[in-house]
């Protein structure tokens, strides 16, 4: 795709795609990087992740080290990987291409797109829900059923409001979606504080102590629960939104802000969620089938309105950069078509998705809990060869050629990065569980039938055994045996090879 025309920089639709962002359209500091983040993450789900934390058969103090040590470490991954945005110009899963080659990157692209689909559906099946529960609430002769939950008619409607705001925004781009976020950031914060200040007293502090420790492997599945929950699933396009940053912006302020943007409000919501769940024993098995209208019940009717309608801001904010993400990911999948034509497509993937959640899916946890293992294995292994291959990248001096076909500077294929990520990925999905018996069919294959249904299945560490296979054996092939297949420039004229 070519670069933006004078004119068309002026229009209020963003038209850069998967090419790099030129230098004159470069703008803004690492700072900004906080309010994208933060606004994500700042959803009342985060409550939610602390119960899912908590509910692995951990102690309050275990469930609190635990989450925060898998958010940090995933944050952090998702950081490092925002640096190649400034240094390149170019998204996250365009820039991949340096290691898998311009057609071998469609592999992990389809399966980041993939990732990518699953979290928008489910966001935006939240949003759905939150909505349609408020007016169930408000309306019940006109929006709920006999027995006060959301009727399917209420459900669908608000699915598709919630789907053609999403919509709307994405297309507009990356320069609406920063201005959107700063404000949605700040609204979701204050109102989250006021949601925290009533939901505390709530917690019974003297029954915290109650639930028993849970063995090491147990802590270490929390934190892979964690990292899996917030921050694997982000990296394959943590540089989408940093791209924009000038070339020469300092990477330990692109890593600083991402980290803090995505940690700060997640350890927070899960250090509430892990007390709540601690205290009542119940919430857990309400926020199973329906973690937000399992908190939300607990609030007046005074804020339950206005923060109801707060929840779907802020997860529609969540939905906004992932679609705009998606659309990029189309593009880098090789799929020819303007971002605008990708991104209306998402929508019909979001719609049966969606579909399967609400109406198929016989329990929401099950079904995400399986979603997230998956994803994190297949993108966790692609982050881990990434992060391997800045270093090569950095002492190429961040060419974007290489993100070209053969001949203009880049690889068709590179198969050290193929194999090594199919290696990884393998070796993962042997190694998870899934609640969810549709996914089941693909997972746990290297589990003996007790180890699936122990410690070691429960807590996922194929995720990480997934992620160091891949990094370990492309860093292996790459450095140690020093298979580096690189390209030439013989589809340049002469001329131009030398400039290169």
């Amino acid at each position: 795709m070519t670069p933006a025309t004078p004119a068309e920089k002026k229009s209020v639709v963003e038209t850069n795609g998967v090419n790099p962002v030129p230098d004159d359209e470069r703008r803004g500091s690492p700072r900004g990087l906080f309010a994208v983040w933060f606004a994500w993450n700042i959803s009342i789900l985060g409550i939610s992740y602390g119960i899912y934390v908590f509910s692995l058969g951990l102690s309050v103090p275990q469930a609190i080290i635990a989450g925060t040590i898998g958010y940090l470490v995933s944050s952090t991954f998702v950081g490092i990987l925002a640096v190649g945005g400034p240094r390149t110009g170019l998204p996250t899963l365009t820039q991949t291409r340096f290691a898998f080659g311009f057609v071998g990157n469609r592999v992990p692209a389809f399966f980041a797109y993939l990732s990518n689909m699953g979290w928008k559906i489910t966001i935006i099946t939240l949003a759905s829900t939150t909505g349609a529960n408020l007016f169930s609430k408000l309306w019940p002769a006109v929006f709920a059923t006999s027995d006060g939950s959301s009727s399917t008619f209420t459900i669908v409607l608000w699915f598709v409001l919630v789907l053609a705001v999403t919509m709307t925004v994405s297309v507009l781009g990356h320069e609406l979606i920063m201005k959107v976020e700063v404000w949605i950031s700040w609204v979701t914060g204050l109102m989250t504080v006021v949601f925290l200040a009533l939901i505390i007293p709530h917690i019974d502090w003297a029954r915290l102590g109650d639930a028993p420790a849970g063995g090491p492997l147990a802590v270490v599945g929390g934190a892979i629960m964690a990292m899996t929950l917030v921050g694997l699933g982000f990296l394959n396009y943590g540089g989408d939104f940093a791209r924009y940053l000038p070339r020469k912006t300092r990477a330990a302020g692109v890593i600083g802000w991402t980290i803090s943007g995505l940690s700060v409000p997640t350890v927070i919501l899960l250090v509430i969620g892990v007390l709540l769940a601690g205290s009542a024993p119940k919430l857990g098995e309400a926020a199973a089938a329906d973690p937000i209208s399992a908190l939300t019940d607990l609030l007046p009717l005074w804020f339950f309105i206005p923060f109801s309608i707060v929840i779907v801001i802020s997860l529609v904010s969540a939905a906004i950069t992932g679609i705009y993400s998606s659309g990029l990911a189309l593009l880098a999948v090789g799929v020819p078509l303007r971002r605008s034509t990708t991104t209306a497509i998402n929508a019909l993937i979001i719609a049966a998705g969606a579909f399967y959640l609400l109406f198929i899916s016989t329990s929401f946890l099950a079904t995400f809990q399986s979603f997230l293992s998956l994803i994190a294995v297949m993108m966790g292994t692609m982050g881990g060869i990434q992060m391997i291959d800045f270093i090569r990248q950095r002492r190429l001096d961040w060419n974007t050629d290489m993100a070209k076909p053969f001949g203009d500077g880049g690889r068709n294929g590179r198969w050290t990065a193929l194999v090594s990520l199919g290696v990884g990925t393998i070796v993962g999905l042997g190694l998870v569980t899934s609640a969810d018996p549709n996914f089941a069919h693909v997972t746990g294959f290297l589990l003996t039938d007790e180890a699936q249904s122990g410690v070691f299945g429960a807590s996922n560490i194929g995720v990480v055994i997934a992620m160091a296979v891949g990094a370990g054996l492309y860093a292996l092939l790459t450095f140690g045996f020093k298979f580096d297949p690189r390209s030439d420039y013989v589809s340049v004229p002469a001329a131009q090879a030398v400039e290169q």
